[in-house]
């Protein structure tokens, strides 16, 4: 067998396993997600009420926490309020649970990422295999 349909094998073999990894890892973290049995705020601009399970729940939630801790603080963040502040624990929990949101959200990307790269790679690594299963051809002499 030539070294290029050697190449191609491994390719999608190695693509079908980062696909196989980025489905396993968005399910995970959307299981994750769901067994917190958080819902949307019902001010939120999207998703209100719905489970969060998914980037875009999570984001909404996150946008909203945001929103509900500027609220409580007057419009401070927690670097901006004093010390001695008794709703500096409030926006600091707030920054914490959006701050986890936020993860959730980036590995839902990165989940999807590893699964498109992985189908490009399945598909480049089969076209090699194609590549190299053609007989080799001389040249022609060019004069």
């Amino acid at each position: 067998m030539s070294p290029v349909r050697w190449i191609g094998i491994l390719l999608s073999l190695a693509g079908l396993v980062m696909v196989a990894a980025g489905a396993t890892t968005w399910f995970t973290v959307q299981s994750q997600l769901a067994d917190e049995r958080i819902t949307v705020s019902a001010d939120a601009d999207w998703f209100a009420g719905e489970k969060i399970d998914g980037p875009l729940t999570a984001y909404s939630e996150a946008q909203i926490i945001e929103k509900h801790a500027l609220k409580a603080s007057g419009g401070k963040t927690y670097a901006e309020l004093d010390k001695e502040d008794p709703v500096r624990a409030t926006v600091m929990n707030g920054s914490f649970l959006r701050a986890s949101l936020f993860t959730s959200v980036v590995s839902f990307g990165i989940a999807a990422m590893v699964v498109g790269l992985g189908f490009v790679i399945s598909l480049a690594g089969y076209a090699l295999f194609l590549i190299g299963r053609r007989p080799a051809t001389d040249p022609a002499p060019l004069a």
